[in-house]
């Protein structure tokens, strides 16, 4: 038999819902399966490939590790609540733009954290976006398009122009030759198309954050 059941009102995407889950519903099997919110994918189901990642109050979680009762009277926001009606967010421009998106998978979760990322630093640094990035992995790319693309909607450079060849962050070294750049990622030759991310772009970090500074809810 089917357990108890809870009545959780929050607001997602400026909408009040108020979905009834169970204790160890996730938040993110309450959007695409109560709300039918599916564009935040399930992908690992544990916590590292960052494609479940949405705000939470405007800070990126992992909504496959926050349950569904933790979320009780705040702001969710998902991949779907970043265009305002028919206008696209700066984000969801750029990444088209600069041909970003491969098969799609990650792009939700990739979108949602630079989002948060511009929404705190609206002129980041490549360095800062590769941190920001770091917890959301592609398989299809070596990520250059996907850093580019954050730059774009920051107004720091044309699509076609990225960092190694517009200089916009002049101070840091250059960026490491770390193997495990994803899968598609170019060997070392163009520099522009150099693995960016470590192997380990997906490991938690300390004080209970992912490396790319998502937060994961206590549980």
């Amino acid at each position: 038999m089917p357990g108890p059941r809870e009545v959780v009102p929050f607001t997602v995407n400026g909408d009040a819902v108020a979905p009834a889950v169970s204790p160890h519903t996730t938040l993110l099997e309450a959007l695409r399966e109560d709300l039918s919110l599916t564009g935040s994918k399930q992908g690992c189901d544990k916590g590292d490939c960052g494609a479940c990642t949405v705000l939470l109050d405007g800070v990126p979680v992992l909504a496959c590790l926050t349950l569904a009762v933790e979320v009780r009277g705040r702001r969710v926001t998902t991949i779907e609540g970043l265009a305002k009606g028919p206008k696209l967010d700066p984000i969801q421009e750029a990444f088209d733009a600069c041909g970003a998106l491969q098969c799609g998978f990650c792009q939700s979760g990739m979108m949602v954290s630079a989002r948060a990322l511009l929404d705190r630093n609206p002129r980041p640094s490549r360095r800062e976006i590769e941190e920001a990035l770091s917890g959301n992995l592609c398989r299809c790319t070596g990520y250059t398009k996907i850093l580019e693309a954050v730059q774009v909607a920051s107004g720091q450079c044309r699509p076609g122009e990225g960092a190694l060849l517009t200089g916009l962050d002049p101070g840091a070294p250059p960026p490491s030759l770390a193997s495990g750049g994803g899968e598609g990622s170019q060997g070392p030759g163009d520099p522009r198309e150099e693995p960016l991310f470590p192997a380990r772009a997906g490991g938690r970090g300390e004080g209970g954050t992912r490396a790319g500074g998502v937060a994961e809810s206590d549980r």
